[in-house]
């Protein structure tokens, strides 16, 4: 599939769906509070969680959007608050179902443009792989998960289980922080989505390498985290220097230094910056960063790429790369 621009981290929304809990069971499920035609808040509970607008749900307008902004292929991706992993199994099966159905339906419209990423019940590794590979045969190209279970990281036995399944059928996977903590200090300024998100990011791609991820599944596993990696590529010299030199404590499972394994995963270019790109491109290496927006939420970088079409730095094949190869890769191998 030629792209001049493939945007790997985009949400959906769609406008409206079943009683979850009548359809699923329990109850404190998100809702969406429809303002207007082209306005709508999702609720948790009585809470306003966020509010959405047309450009969630409607593909012409996602499409219209895309093309002022140069975009050729946009990956869809859940909204996170939706993942439901705090939940029972049975009830995260069955919002997983709702949702990834109702995502193929919004993405339709744009046929090979618009890819759909799924959600799965990743509390439960059986049934997280068998809604995954439902989801591959009704036309979903990857899928998304966040970052953590509750208190289980990505090195967690039942995740890696899922992960490995993922190498097997060739699944790419989209990493996406959410569940940030939360309190009085992270409660003003954005600052879980500013702090946080990079903080739980961080964690977790240093789950996967101190945990022995890396280690355990196959090389063919597709990976990638969103928001540039969160600051783990920023403290990756600090990393290397406390596995080396703390490594009663630090080393944990891994075979070898942080360092060691930047092959192994891929990351967004959602930096905003071009002297952050280059320390991302300078430390994952041009064939590891991917353009994302967050597109259609208001953090989100607009148009998609901005950031790599000002980085000066690069060369028209990292460019190039940068734009829409590595993302192929990612997305089809």
């Amino acid at each position: 599939m030629p792209a001049g621009v493939v945007d790997v981290h985009t949400h959906v929304v769609p406008k409206g769906w079943p009683d979850l809990g009548a359809a699923c069971g329990g109850s404190g499920w998100p809702w969406l509070r429809v303002d207007s035609e082209r306005a709508a808040m999702i609720m948790v509970g009585e809470s306003e969680f966020r509010p959405v607008g047309v450009e969630c749900w409607d593909a012409s307008r996602r499409l219209a959007d895309m093309d002022a902004d140069g975009v050729d292929v946009q990956v869809v991706s859940p909204t996170p608050v939706f993942f439901s992993y705090d939940r029972p199994a049975d009830q995260a099966v069955k919002v997983a179902r709702i949702f990834n159905d109702l995502t193929l339906e919004v993405t339709a419209a744009g046929g090979d443009r618009l890819v759909p990423f799924c959600q799965v019940p990743l509390q439960d590794p059986d049934a997280a792989c068998a809604e995954l590979d439902r989801c591959l045969a009704a036309g979903h190209v990857g899928v998304e998960i966040g970052n953590h279970v509750g208190d289980r990281d990505l090195d967690d036995a039942g995740v890696v289980t899922f992960l490995q399944h993922c190498a097997e059928v060739g699944a790419p996977v989209f990493v996406h922080p959410w569940d940030m903590p939360g309190g009085p200090r992270l409660d003003r300024w954005m600052a879980r989505w500013l702090t946080g998100m990079p903080a739980e990011t961080h964690l977790s791609v240093l789950a996967m390498i101190l945990g022995g991820v890396f280690d355990r599944v196959p090389e063919t596993l597709r990976i990638c985290f969103a928001h540039g990696g969160g600051s783990f590529p920023f403290w990756l010299g600090r990393a290397d220097n406390a596995w080396h030199r703390r490594g009663d404590l630090v080393r944990g499972a891994s075979a070898g230094p942080p360092s060691s394994y930047l092959d192994r995963f891929h990351v967004d270019s959602v930096v905003f910056a071009p002297p952050a790109l280059r320390l991302l491109v300078d430390t994952m290496g041009e064939d590891r960063v991917l353009v994302g927006s967050d597109y259609p939420y208001p953090l989100g970088e607009r148009p998609a790429g901005a950031v790599v079409h000002a980085a000066d730095f690069l060369t028209a094949d990292q460019r190039d790369k940068l734009l829409a190869t590595n993302a192929l890769r990612f997305l089809y191998g």
